[in-house]
């Protein structure tokens, strides 16, 4: 064994003394709170005027089962179109045509700063402002026939997102460095050549974690579209609690099962997230 160092001289020797720890007592007393509120909710529902028998039986009851795959059918094609479109103006965003940038900037200004249900509600009326679409000589239709709510959902919620998804894109982009760029130009590759084999999947390790949460707050979104008539999972719960007057109980029902569906996709959410780390990760090491 190696000999123990001697200490300087005038200095104590401190090896033999205890530890004093810290008593955290505000810590004990946040958590003591924390139980607290939690208990008197607890306590709230259980007492409340909730029969809980309507939420197990509406749980896995047949329209609401209908709702929820509506609701995840939504929330994945309208997330592909606003990826789509986030990817094409986040690159129009960053070329050097004024044109494109203004456009581009544009569409994020108008669709970003208007409410979503606002923007729902205008597609879902579009036949008051267009009340034929189509191709001139080639096909033509009514509006309010073509604008299903399907449809005006799929578009209200898809374009939306294609907003806000281009600054998300934008940034990782933005995030390659430079020389990424050069080194694509120096062997020849094109600019959209470049960017989907270098720069995009680079892009990927900063664009996946604020996509996730993204697509986690569309799936949350798509309630949104129960005011024009769309059936996802809280509309269909409106129209029972309509029926039965069990409002409590049918929104509580539509509550677990949005937890339930965010509990599933937040830790496959973290999947891909180390799935695209793992270069980082090794050059860290």
């Amino acid at each position: 064994m190696k000999p123990v160092p001697a200490l300087a001289e005038g200095f104590p020797d401190l090896s033999g003394m205890r530890i004093a720890r810290e008593p955290h007592w505000f810590r004990w007393l946040s958590a003591a709170l924390i139980v607290l509120v939690l208990a008197a909710i607890v306590r709230a529902f259980a007492g409340g005027q909730i029969e809980w028998s309507y939420v197990s039986r509406f749980l896995t009851a047949k329209v609401i089962l209908e709702g929820i795959v509506n609701t995840m059918v939504m929330a994945v094609l309208a997330m592909a179109l606003g990826i789509v479109l986030g990817v094409v103006v986040a690159v129009m965003r960053l070329s050097p045509n004024p044109v494109l940038k203004t456009v581009a900037a544009g569409y994020t200004w108008l669709f970003r700063g208007t409410p979503l249900i606002l923007q729902l509600l205008l597609w879902f009326n579009l036949a008051l402002v267009f009340p034929t679409i189509g191709i001139p000589g080639l096909w033509s239709a009514r509006a309010v026939d073509v604008m299903t709510p399907f449809l005006a959902a799929l578009l209200g919620l898809g374009i939306n997102q294609g907003a806000y998804t281009s600054e998300v894109m934008r940034a990782g982009m933005l995030s390659v460095d430079i020389g990424q760029y050069e080194a694509a130009q120096a062997i020849g590759m094109g600019r959209l050549r470049a960017l989907r084999r270098i720069i995009l999947p680079q892009a990927m390790r900063v664009v996946i974690p604020p996509l996730g949460n993204e697509f986690i707050g569309m799936v949350k979104a798509t309630s949104l579209a129960s005011v024009i008539q769309y059936p996802e999972l809280l509309h269909n719960a409106e129209n029972i609690y309509y029926a039965n007057s069990r409002v409590i109980e049918l929104l509580i029902v539509a509550g677990l099962w949005y937890l339930l569906v965010v509990s599933i996709l937040t830790p496959l959410q973290m999947l891909l997230e180390r799935r695209f780390a793992r270069g980082t990760l090794r050059l860290a090491r």
